[in-house]
């Protein structure tokens, strides 16, 4: 078995740029894309096909809903001229038996250090397996 690696993407799920984890249900599958954060682009760099990703909604909510697979390797981004924006090919998963809020992440002890606590701007950003595990189990009650 490939060795899976774990992210969490942000997304506005509202508004003209927003994209929910709903709609991403309905379409199957998506292009990754919009970010243009250096850091962000990094870790989208890193990220490779069968990896799985945290679907977080960003806005009012801020919350994680459900998981995603990465179907592509990154990918410079058609839309635009500069080939260091990237994108990758997501396929909806499942969803999260229930959300876990923002709120509840800052309430672990584990989760101090990770960049979603840390740097709340950052809309791509690795996962911790211990961290991964966490929110599935929590996820579950």
């Amino acid at each position: 078995m490939k060795n899976v690696n774990y992210w969490l993407a942000k997304q506005e799920p509202s508004g003209p740029r927003g994209y929910n984890f709903e709609t991403l249900k309905k379409d199957k599958t998506t292009i990754w894309d919009g970010v243009h954060n250096n850091l962000a682009l990094k870790h989208m760099r890193e990220i490779k096909k069968e990896d799985l990703v945290l679907f977080y909604h960003t806005g009012d909510e801020r919350q994680i809903v459900g998981i995603m697979e990465v179907i592509s390797d990154p990918y410079p981004n058609p839309k635009e001229d500069n080939k260091r924006f990237i994108v990758f090919d997501v396929k909806y998963k499942k969803s999260l038996k229930r959300p876990i809020t923002l709120d509840e992440m800052k309430k672990q002890k584990k989760f101090q250090n990770w960049e979603l606590i840390r740097i709340s701007r950052l809309s791509v950003m690795p996962v911790p397996q211990q961290i991964w595990d966490t929110i599935i189990d929590i996820s579950q009650n």
